[in-house]
C-alpha cells in the first residue's frame, strides 16, 4: 500500500483546530468574569447581606453561561457533551478508520467480524474502509494490529483523529510500521475518508448518498466465513477469481 502514496509534503489547515478552543476574546472575557466575582466578593466582605448574595450568585451565573456559549460552539449536542469532551481532550477518538485495498465492504466486514472488531465497512473501488466503534483509549490501534494478524500478510492503513490532531500509520502482521502525513493518505484513499475525518460528512449521510456499508456486528461466524468463501476461488466454483 506504501507505493500507492505519493511521499510529498504539503501543509494542512483544518478550522477544526481552531474550533477545539476558546478564542481569546472568550477566554479572555471568562476570566475577566471570574476575577469580578472575586473582587465583589472581597469589596463585601464587611456587608455581607442578601443583595451581597444575590449579586455573587448573578455573577456565577453570567461566568457560567460565558463558558456555555464557548463550549456551544465547539461541542456537538448530537454526540454528548461527555464523549465530545473526551476526545477533544485525547482521552476518546473522535473518528478512526483502517484503509484497506479490499474492494467489498461485506468482505472487509466479514474480516472483522472474525477479528472481534466492530466497525461499519464503506466499500469503495480505491478500497473499502472500516470505520471503527471503538475509539477509547487505543482501541483504534488494538483493531488494527488484530485485523492484520488474523489477515495475515494484509495491510492496513489506521487514520486517527484526536483531539484534532490526525495520524496514519500502516500496520502488518500486527506491528505498527510508517507513518504518514494525513495530506499524502488523503491523495490515495476516496474523497469521502477525508471528509469523514475532518468531520465534514457523516457514515449516515454516506448511507444516505448510497454507499455499500455493512455493519460487522450483524455478521455471526458462520456468515463471516461464507462470504470470505463468495470472494475466493474456491468459493467461485473454479472460476478463477481471487479476494477482490
Amino acid at each position: 500500500m506504501a507505493d500507492d502514496i505519493d511521499d510529498k509534503n504539503l501543509n494542512q489547515n483544518s478550522d477544526s483546530d481552531n474550533e477545539s478552543h476558546f478564542s481569546d476574546e472568550e477566554l479572555e472575557a471568562a476570566l475577566a468574569g471570574f476575577e469580578k466575582e472575586f473582587a465583589d466578593e472581597d469589596a463585601n466582605k464587611a456587608d455581607a447581606s442578601a443583595n451581597a448574595d444575590s449579586a455573587d450568585a448573578a455573577d456565577v451565573t453570567s461566568v457560567a453561561d460565558a463558558v456555555n456559549e464557548a463550549m456551544a460552539d465547539v461541542v456537538d449536542p448530537s454526540v454528548g457533551f461527555d464523549n465530545e469532551l473526551a476526545g477533544l481532550l485525547g482521552n476518546k477518538a473522535k473518528i478512526a478508520l483502517i484503509v484497506t485495498r479490499i474492494a467489498a465492504a461485506d468482505l472487509l466486514a466479514a474480516f472483522c467480524q472474525l477479528s472481534d472488531i466492530s466497525a461499519e465497512c464503506i466499500g469503495s473501488n480505491q478500497g473499502a474502509i472500516a470505520v471503527l466503534k471503538n475509539l477509547d483509549g487505543d482501541g483504534p490501534e488494538a483493531a488494527a494490529k488484530d485485523l492484520t494478524t488474523v489477515v495475515s500478510g494484509m495491510a492496513v492503513v489506521l487514520a486517527v483523529n484526536r483531539a484534532d490532531k490526525l495520524e496514519a500509520t500502516m500496520y502488518m502482521q500486527g506491528e505498527a510500521g510508517q507513518t504518514f502525513a494525513p495530506p499524502v493518505l488523503f491523495n490515495s484513499t476516496p474523497r469521502f475518508v477525508e471528509d469523514l475525518m475532518l468531520g465534514i460528512v457523516t457514515l449516515m449521510q454516506l448511507k444516505s448518498q448510497g454507499f455499500e456499508v455493512v455493519n460487522s456486528a450483524e455478521l455471526d461466524h458462520d456468515q463471516a466465513m461464507e462470504i470470505i468463501a463468495k470472494h475466493t476461488k474456491q468459493g467461485r466454483a473454479g472460476r478463477g477469481s481471487r479476494i477482490e
